[in-house]
């Protein structure tokens, strides 16, 4: 347990200060970001015309109401926790890499029924976009990442997780 909790720890670090530098920043955030706010205008569209983006903003084209997606509103942060404890986790890689595949897909799809439901909330309500935003849907995306995580390790073959013990 104290070898995967200082794993964790490294890994989380490594991947936090990766995220935060320009570099990385500036190729992959932003653009990652950018198609998050596509994603959402194509979903949206599919009931609602009014919606376009503009970069990582989404923008009715009704009423003007527009939300920009910022850090920690991305879902990457909760990705690198998941894939922080993935790596750290003692498995073979090949379940590694799946879990992380899945696990990216999981909380990206959530995190796109957020950032809609709050572009939706943020046009009808000021208090309950923030509300939501602030305090609901933070912690969901973050429970999202544990519950893949629990998940995969239910999925882990019984020989291995047996030899770890």
């Amino acid at each position: 347990m104290l070898r995967f909790m200082l794993l964790f720890l490294v890994f989380l670090t490594a991947l936090f200060v990766a995220e935060l530098w320009q570099p990385v920043e500036h190729y992959v955030i932003d653009p990652f970001t950018a198609a998050i706010a596509q994603a959402c205008v194509f979903i949206v569209d599919l009931f609602d015309p009014h919606a376009v983006a503009h970069g990582k903003i989404l923008q009715s084209t009704s009423n003007g109401f527009a939300i920009s997606i910022e850090r920690g509103c991305n879902g990457v942060e909760a990705v690198i926790i998941l894939v922080s404890a993935m790596l750290a986790f003692p498995a073979p890689w090949k379940f590694k890499l799946a879990g992380i595949g899945i696990g990216f897909v999981a909380i990206q799809a959530l995190n796109l029924v957020r950032i809609i439901s709050l572009f939706y909330l943020g046009q009808w309500n000021r208090f309950w976009f923030d509300w939501f935003h602030l305090y609901l849907w933070q912690a969901l995306i973050v429970l999202d990442a544990l519950v893949v995580f629990l998940i995969w390790l239910r999925r882990l073959p019984r020989e291995r997780a047996q030899a770890t013990r």
